[in-house]
């Protein structure tokens, strides 16, 4: 029951942070609508969340074993990260905009992976993410840590997945503003949580 409680959690809170970093979501949106290398974008993006997050889990443990005073610089670096990202989440919620979906299309393979590489491995808001993700793994000890990036590689298997293969059945509910306000309300009050959390522990 510990292990499901903790595999449940790193989904949610995977989910949370896949889904507010909005570059790598909205090109994968993009190339989903137009139907183009589906398959090969979402193997991409879930392996290099996966190998991301496992090094972040490790490397984080390292750093907390012999240096337990980093633990709090990431703790109040994380916190803040998240607090204002959670007030720029409900600012877009007040100013909702519809988000250019269409895109260009026909576009090769190398191209489409060589932009979702650079969209996934230069994007700040992504290791500050993983960094954080692993701090919260580290938080459940030398085992539990292993169960909580068992839900976070699920996370990224579902959404990437979601976004991916069902991007072309969502066209019509993405391009209504009203839906990316729901969406950003939704990652506001996610991050507000998560950085309530990091001062609080």
């Amino acid at each position: 029951m510990e292990q499901l409680t903790l595999i449940a959690s790193g989904l949610i809170t995977g989910i949370g942070l896949i889904a507010a970093v909005g570059a790598q979501g909205a090109y994968l949106l993009r190339r989903g609508l137009n139907r183009e290398h589906v398959p090969a974008l979402v193997a991409f993006c879930t392996i290099s969340d996966i190998l991301i997050i496992g090094g972040a889990v490790l490397g984080i443990g390292a750093v907390i074993e012999q240096f337990p005073a980093a633990l709090e610089v990431v703790r109040w670096v994380g916190a803040a990260f998240l607090v204002t990202f959670g007030i720029g989440s409900f600012r877009r919620a007040l100013r909702p905009q519809t988000t250019s979906i269409a895109g260009e299309s026909g576009i090769g393979l190398t191209r489409a992976l060589t932009t979702m590489a650079a969209l996934t491995w230069l994007n700040p808001h992504l290791w500050l993410d993983t960094i954080l993700l692993g701090t919260l793994a580290n938080a459940h000890g030398p085992e539990g840590k292993w169960w909580y990036y068992v839900g976070l590689c699920g996370a990224s298997i579902v959404w990437f997945s979601a976004v991916g293969f069902g991007s072309a059945k969502m066209s019509g509910f993405f391009t209504n503003p009203r839906a990316w306000q729901v969406l950003d309300t939704v990652v506001g009050v996610i991050m507000l949580g998560l950085g309530a959390g990091l001062v609080l522990h």
